[in-house]
């Protein structure tokens, strides 16, 4: 199934902005982090379809991502 990904601040070089990324049936956001060619730990801040999402979470077609890297700030 096809799940679209998008990318901000570091996770952006040398990478994509916006893609449609494949994943299995029942695949968990994880999953969608790996298919998306990013490290475990990479992807810190993570929304599906606009609300707080867990690496651990479901996936359904048609589901959109965004993944942040970590924020520090002070």
């Amino acid at each position: 199934m096809k799940v679209t990904v998008k990318l901000f601040a570091s996770l952006r070089t040398g990478r994509f902005d916006v893609a449609p990324v494949e994943v299995a049936e029942g695949a968990a956001v994880a999953d969608a982090i790996a298919a998306a060619g990013l490290r475990p730990g990479e992807a810190t801040v993570i929304f599906k379809n606009a609300r707080h999402a867990e690496p651990g979470d479901t996936l359904a077609e048609g589901d959109s991502l965004s993944f942040f890297p970590p924020v520090g700030g002070g």
